[in-house]
């Protein structure tokens, strides 16, 4: 047996389950585990500016590629705390990554220590496991559970504290022996796959909706197949968003109150039967459950036993990861005579033709719509994008193309501001060949914009298209509501930098600062141009490149209460023709 300290056991067992890129800063009480990642020399290290940053991402890593685990680390008290905000949108979005914090030695953690805190009992509710170790010979067992629970069920975070002392007692461990704990993942039978066809087979205007549970399960390519095998069309949700190319003939599209499409929302409210795959029935692909459910049959399949009949009751629920119900599924397709489908189809199509909005505005300031017709034009079906609230994501949703599964890479539930950037760092990392394209607003970029700098540190180039309006603009439309528009304004007069027109924050100066290169547009002309010196420059430096682009001050988005009252703000281009953008 060999003789080794916690740590060294620890960095071993990363590598023997493959989680060997880690994100994070170190600290006093995590150096024992940074001095065995730099003894042992199979771990890859991101320094990145704020911890918080270094969890999105292990976020972004982990969301880019299927069977990745991206793993953060930092050091006791505030470190451990920072990182709760991405352990949340990691657990609300079924991502597993893996926190790793130092902490105070076992003698002193009742004392009062400095940064010793209790971050087990903190992280707890938004982990699949938050663990203080007390003991150095629990670190491997502690750590092959981790790995055992993310992967199990629906996947999630885990959290290991490691006191200081812990780290570096000698324990007795062998890696060649070492094995992963077995994964388990609940699986359709046959006999429910085959409930499920005949309840569709009794439908006249079926629709599958496909949630991000078919990406995680890496299923896309079943879903596809089974739509095809049945003609039935698909409505994927803002997480599932991919798992379908955009422009295939049964892709539907979105639904919901704001990231959704016109024809999308059209096409649900017609139909009368809904198979939900890894979907969670979200408040905002719902609304409102009277108008969202009524006249239409339910099934649900889920991976996580209390996801069926947590919104609703479905007429039939399944519990089975995405990628296990849709083999039994496609397998007992293969084995029917779906009915013919033909008519429902091309209505669904006719709408997907025809209930388009506008986007091919020529304002000045830029209206928002003509952004996403360029970004579709000029970065094409290879593109990833990254991002994750506000109006420039609810209008991403509204106006991209998405073409593959985790091409649209999105914090969909917890929705923090600031997770665009370090997120397309991490998807950059994972996939370096990538053209990785995140989509902020000005006050989402502004949260964690420091982190810019580790993509030019570490040589991370994605493009960042910022969209400038120097507004909250997603709540100043919500304040719409109560007759105000009250301290959602980012504008003021920067005495530095006249130039940005009133529009504060001069983030050209702020880019080139943190060691990137920035562009601003004021013309829509100059979109497409901009778009392409981005990613010149981004190839020849290897640094992010952001094209900043300015915006009218005010335009309100699409959206509503329910499905069948969405307010459209902006024109509607009906028989605009999708690939129009």
């Amino acid at each position: 047996m060999t003789r080794m300290r916690a740590v060294d056991a620890a960095v071993l067992i990363l590598e023997r389950e493959n989680a060997t890129q880690t994100f994070g800063v170190p600290g006093a009480a995590i150096n024992p585990f940074y001095s065995a990642m730099r003894a042992h020399g199979g771990i890859k290290h991101v320094l990145a500016r704020h911890v918080e940053g270094a969890a999105h991402m292990a976020e972004g890593y982990t969301r880019a590629r299927a069977g990745n685990i991206g793993v953060c680390v930092g050091t006791s008290g505030p470190a451990g705390t920072d990182m709760i905000t991405g352990l949340y949108s990691a657990a609300a979005d079924s991502i597993p990554i893996l926190c790793v914090t130092g902490q105070a030695p076992v003698a002193r953690l009742h004392k009062e220590d400095f940064q010793a805190v209790d971050i087990a009992a903190i992280a707890a509710p938004l982990t699949k496991m938050a663990l203080t170790v007390m003991e150095g010979a629990q670190v491997p067992g502690a750590f092959q559970q981790a790995f055992h629970l993310m992967r199990s069920g629906r996947p999630g975070p885990v959290l290991i504290d490691l006191p200081l002392d812990v780290q570096l007692t000698e324990i007795d461990f062998d890696i060649d022996t070492y094995e992963p704990l077995p994964v388990h993942r609940p699986a359709a039978t046959r006999a429910q796959a085959e409930k499920v066809l005949a309840m569709m087979a009794r439908a006249e205007r079926p629709v599958i909706v496909a949630g991000g549970g078919v990406i995680n399960a890496d299923a896309a390519d079943l879903l596809v197949e089974l739509a095809e095998l049945l003609g039935v069309p698909v409505i994927p949700t803002l997480m599932g968003w991919g798992s379908i190319p955009d422009d295939h003939p049964l892709m539907a599209g979105m639904v919901g109150l704001q990231t959704a499409h016109r024809y999308g929302n059209a096409t649900l409210l017609a139909s009368d039967f809904v198979l939900g795959i890894g979907n969670r029935w979200a408040n905002r692909h719902t609304g409102g459950l009277e108008v969202y459910r009524r006249g239409r049959t339910f099934v649900h399949i889920d991976i996580e036993p209390t996801q069926i009949g947590r919104v609703f009751a479905p007429d039939y629920g399944v519990v089975s990861d995405a990628g296990a119900a849709l083999v039994q599924l496609v397998d007992a397709a293969r084995a029917t005579l779906p009915p013919d489908r033909g008519v429902w189809v091309k209505e669904c199509q006719e709408r997907k033709r025809t209930l388009h909005r506008r986007t091919d505005f020529d304002n000045v300031p830029i209206k928002p719509q003509r952004v996403y017709q360029e970004m579709n034009l000029t970065f094409g079906k290879d593109v990833r994008y990254v991002s994750t609230i506000g109006l420039s994501q609810i209008a991403g949703g509204q106006f991209l193309h998405v073409y593959k599964p985790r091409h649209w890479i999105n914090c969909g539930q917890a929705g923090p501001l600031g997770w665009t950037v370090p997120a397309a760092l991490g998807v950059a990392v994972a996939d370096p060949e990538a053209t990785v394209v995140a989509l902020s607003g000005d006050y989402d970029f502004q949260f964690m914009i420091e982190e810019l700098a580790v993509g030019a540190q570490f040589n991370i180039p994605y493009l960042q298209v910022l969209v400038n309006n120097s507004y909250l603009g997603l709540i100043r439309q919500a304040q719409r509501a109560f007759d105000m528009d009250f301290q959602v304004s980012l504008a003021f007069d920067n005495v530095n930098a006249p130039e940005v027109g009133g529009y504060g924050v001069d983030h050209v100066k702020v880019v080139e600062g943190l060691g990137c290169k920035a562009i601003r547009v004021h013309e829509p002309g100059e979109l497409a141009g901009a778009f392409e010196e981005a990613l010149k420059i981004m190839e020849d430096l290897r640094v992010p490149v952001v094209v900043e682009v300015i915006l009218e001050r005010v335009t309100n988005i699409a959206m509503g209460a329910d499905l069948d009252a969405i307010t459209e703000f902006e024109e509607v281009a009906d028989a605009e023709i999708l690939s129009r953008g």
